[in-house]
């Protein structure tokens, strides 16, 4: 299994999880999808995320909840 995408470094934003090698939370690309907004739209505000990078983080994301609620 690839290294988690998203991290919490306390050097970095204060340990806010954060996409990793980046400044950029992964709360920003939940808000930018609840609020309506593309994948694209997220991605050209934030040229240091990677379309991949986003999809790796969902897939965790998803993993994290259905194990915990399993």
């Amino acid at each position: 299994m690839a290294s988690p995408v998203v991290v919490a470094d306390p050097e970095v934003m204060n340990g806010t999880p954060c996409f990793r090698g980046t400044r950029v939370p992964f709360q920003n690309l939940i808000d930018y999808l609840e609020g309506g907004h593309s994948l694209p739209e997220f991605l050209r505000q934030f040229p240091s995320v990677t379309r991949e990078m986003v999809v790796q983080a969902l897939e965790e994301a998803k993993d994290s909840l259905i194990a915990r609620i399993a």
